[in-house]
């Protein structure tokens, strides 16, 4: 009787073995299940901000780039007469549509016509792109300009209707006038802090100098 207990209560250890055993292997299938779906939520988050971040990155150096194709485009437009030029190109291709009228018919002239009417808006239009693109002879285009100009309100249909006259004998006068290349006040503020720098560094041996000098002398005296 006593043997079969014993049996009895292995048996019953056993099995409870068996569940603990069976109950510790399921709990860790479940954790490591738990994990791998943390683990993967934690990857795509991971995926997510580095695409969110590479998108950022590449939106951010497109407007970058935007920027600073506008700062070049700007700076390019101050080292030079662009406005002014501009005006005399408008108003040479006004001069030569002007000469070109024909309605029906009728064609508008007035005063003397022939090559002239062709040759003086096409003229004007290089040396406005001459001044834009060569600003160094800018006077010389300009005074060019402005005799043309104003002979072109006897030679091609008073001046264009005095509409081309006007917009050509106005830029070439700015072509004229036009004090050099601006530079930002940024740049001129760097040159001034230069220049300081400089003088500051040539008085400082200089007053080295000086002292040296000095201390020599009192040595001396002593």
């Amino acid at each position: 009787m006593k043997e079969a207990g014993t049996s009895a209560q292995q048996l019953s250890e056993q099995e409870a073995g068996v569940q603990k055993t069976n109950e510790q292997r399921t709990s860790l299938l479940a954790l490591s299940r738990r994990s791998r779906r943390v683990a993967e939520q934690e990857t795509g988050t991971e995926q997510d901000t580095i695409e969110m971040e590479r998108s950022e990155q590449e939106n951010d150096g497109s407007a970058r780039d935007g920027s600073q194709e506008d700062a070049g485009f700007r700076h390019w437009c101050r080292q030079r007469p662009f406005i002014s030029g501009l005006l005399v190109v408008v108003g040479g291709v006004e001069l030569f549509f002007s000469g070109q009228l024909d309605l029906g018919n009728l064609q508008i002239q007035f005063g003397i016509e022939g090559l002239q009417a062709t040759v003086i808006p096409i003229v004007l239009v290089v040396l406005g792109a001459l001044a834009i693109f060569k600003p160094t002879h800018h006077v010389f285009y300009g005074i060019i300009a402005l005799v043309l100009a104003v002979y072109s309100l006897i030679g091609v249909n008073l001046g264009g209707f005095i509409v081309g006259m006007l917009l050509a004998s106005i830029g070439s006068v700015l072509v004229v006038a036009w004090m050099g290349s601006r530079e930002p006040k940024a740049k001129k503020a760097k040159k001034l802090k230069k220049s300081r720098k400089a003088e500051l560094d040539a008085e400082a041996p200089a007053a080295e100098r000086r002292g040296s000098q000095d201390s020599v002398g009192e040595e001396g005296d002593l």
